[in-house]
């Protein structure tokens, strides 16, 4: 981020507000804006080619956030553009879920004329009420940062300010663009000086402060653990934390938002952590060290198995993104990376318990794979030996989540879900933001495992990956219905039930040509062994759906601990 493209060195004349916004953008790393037309944004869409940028084109706009907020998990910051009212209403459930899981979205918004809104006409796709600003203070309960560009004077000042607020932020921003200031002008020389991303470094003597203090139990430790969670994704301190577990050799664990935080084939990586949910040898390796370093500690319900955590604050530091505490002392306005940086280089020897030796092979089962069932104990480690390096790996809120906690990552394997916000549905549509981010950064394969019920709710958009002539790796998980619902009420009541769908004629529906794309129908292990040896579907060369067939009663261990932990919150509300 932050490189000046060579374009700009000609933008030295006054250029209009939109294409100054969409270079900012190209800037920063956006190749692909996501999105749906609307008459208030059209003429804001023709600057959009001229900028280097693609526009994709989306079913709807809720899919087109979710899209947003894939692409942005990948390439660290992504753009999505829809209308007034009814289209940024639309989108506002994947940006409420890309600002709980700390996504970096830039919303668009095409409004109507600042004339119109100042006379308060009574226009379509208002609440015909002459209020301009309703839905502008809905989304600044879920942004960062909101702006209204109404004057040229101060408009590339505020595009600047909170196109910065979303990167460093790492939360969506809303910018609304009336339709008379898309082509209103703006100093194009501002656009040689790159957009201060750089965060403000730690004072010196308190950041050696906070060092010394951690260094201090750290070194008294015998058998401490590094924790790492959805933060260290999230605020981009990977490197900072993959040379703290090399350096230390202090054994690792994450947590499942951590995953993809922690490369998997290290040594000293031990497993996923959420409290109950874990299996045995990593729950008693993390509840009875006697140190616990929690890197981007995010403790929700569905990240600890229903809180269910069994470790104390008294042997346990926290590194969140701007502050530290050890044990119950706090030291805010504390940068994580610098602190971090801090930590590796003045460590030294530690005297530790050598690290956990954890095994990825698949569980013994004693029966006759030709027939057997796929079983969500048997798949997630069948899913490890086939993964490669650099895959992008989705997983749908439900099964697919849960299950992929007993998945071992190779090396670079990114890996997204919904764990905080968990709205069904969100995995396609991410799929095909990531998809887009995975082509343009070397077309790495993206895979996404997704239940039958939440494929209903967005299943639209692989009409726009097969557009986009895009190539993941869709695995429907076969079960007849929504199984983590069921797992916590109404097991056989029939809103749990769902209309089965004939997926590969799905795929031929939305407009496929013949030979572009492939459907798979997997129903035993034997078959689902047999396709993942086939070169020709593990390449990746093409659009693939697979049906994946799972009895309706299995789920993962730690979905059914979550599940049976969340009902029994339910009854004593």
């Amino acid at each position: 981020m932050g490189d000046v493209d060579i374009r700009t060195s000609e933008l030295v004349s006054p250029i209009d507000i939109a294409e100054y916004l969409y270079v900012r953008l190209y800037q920063l790393g956006v190749r692909s804006i996501q999105g749906v037309p609307g008459d208030y944004n059209l003429v804001a869409l023709d600057y959009i080619p001229k900028a280097g940028l693609k526009w994709v084109g989306n079913c709807n706009e809720l899919n087109a956030g979710y899209s947003a907020d894939g692409y942005a998990r990948i390439k660290g910051i992504s753009a999505l553009i829809t209308t007034f009212g009814v289209g940024e209403l639309s989108a506002a459930n994947a940006i409420a879920g890309s600002y709980s899981e700390r996504v970096p979205v830039v919303h668009i918004v095409g409004e109507p004329s600042t004339a119109s809104q100042n006379n308060r006409q009574l226009l379509h796709h208002t609440l015909g009420n002459g209020d301009f600003d309703v839905f502008e203070k809905i989304f600044a309960q879920i942004s960062t940062s909101v702006v209204k560009i109404r004057d040229p004077a101060n408009a590339a000042t505020m595009i600047d300010h909170v196109l910065r607020e979303c990167v460093i932020q790492s939360r969506p921003v809303y910018i609304g663009l009336p339709s008379d200031m898309v082509t209103k002008k703006v100093e194009g020389a501002r656009l040689k000086t790159p957009i201060d991303l750089s965060l403000p470094e730690n004072p010196k003597e308190k950041e050696d402060y906070v060092v010394s203090v951690v260094l201090k139990y750290l070194h008294a430790a015998k058998n401490p653990v590094i924790l790492v969670d959805a933060g260290v994704n999230r605020h981009n301190a990977q490197a900072e934390v993959h040379k703290l577990i090399k350096k230390s050799g202090i054994p690792t664990f994450i947590t499942p938002m951590g995953k993809g935080g922690v490369d998997e084939t290290l040594p000293n990586y031990g497993g996923v952590y959420a409290g109950t949910g874990s299996n045995k040898g990593v729950r008693e390796r993390v509840e009875e060290s006697d140190l616990i370093l929690n890197i981007g500690p995010l403790q929700s319900d569905f990240n600890t198995t229903g809180f269910s955590y069994r470790t104390s604050q008294l042997n346990t530091i926290e590194f969140d993104r701007d502050s530290v505490q050890v044990r119950y002392s706090y030291y805010p306005e504390v940068q994580l990376k610098g602190v971090l940086q801090n930590l590796i280089a003045t460590m030294g020897e530690l005297n530790i318990e050598p690290g956990p030796t954890p095994s990825n092979a698949l569980p013994a089962n004693g029966v006759d794979h030709e027939t057997a069932e796929i079983t969500h104990e048997w798949l997630w480690p069948m899913v490890g030996n086939w993964l490669r390096e650099g895959d992008i790996v989705l997983t749908e809120t439900g099964t697919a989540n849960f299950g992929i906690w007993e998945t071992r990552f190779p090396k670079n394997v990114q890996a997204i879900s919904q764990v905080l916000w968990g709205s069904i549905g969100y995995s396609v549509g991410a799929c095909l933001g990531a998809a887009l981010a995975a082509r343009e950064l070397g077309d790495n394969r993206v895979l996404l495992f997704v239940g039958d019920g939440s494929f209903q709710m967005t299943a639209q958009e692989i009409s726009t990956m097969i557009r986009q002539g895009l190539k993941p790796i869709v695995f429907v998980i076969c079960n007849n219905g929504y199984t983590i619902e069921r797992f916590i009420h109404g097991w056989d009541d029939e809103y749990n039930d769902i209309q089965l769908w004939h997926h590969d004629e799905l795929v031929w529906a939305f407009g496929n040509d013949h030979g572009k794309y492939k459907t798979h129908k997997v129903k035993t292990r034997a078959q689902l062994q047999a396709l993942f040896a086939d070169e020709a579907f593990a390449s990746a060369p093409c659009f693939q759906l697979v049906e994946l067939y799972m009895p309706l009663e299995d789920a993962p261990a730690a979905l059914k601990l979550t599940a049976e932990a969340a009902a029994k919150r339910n009854a004593k509300q």
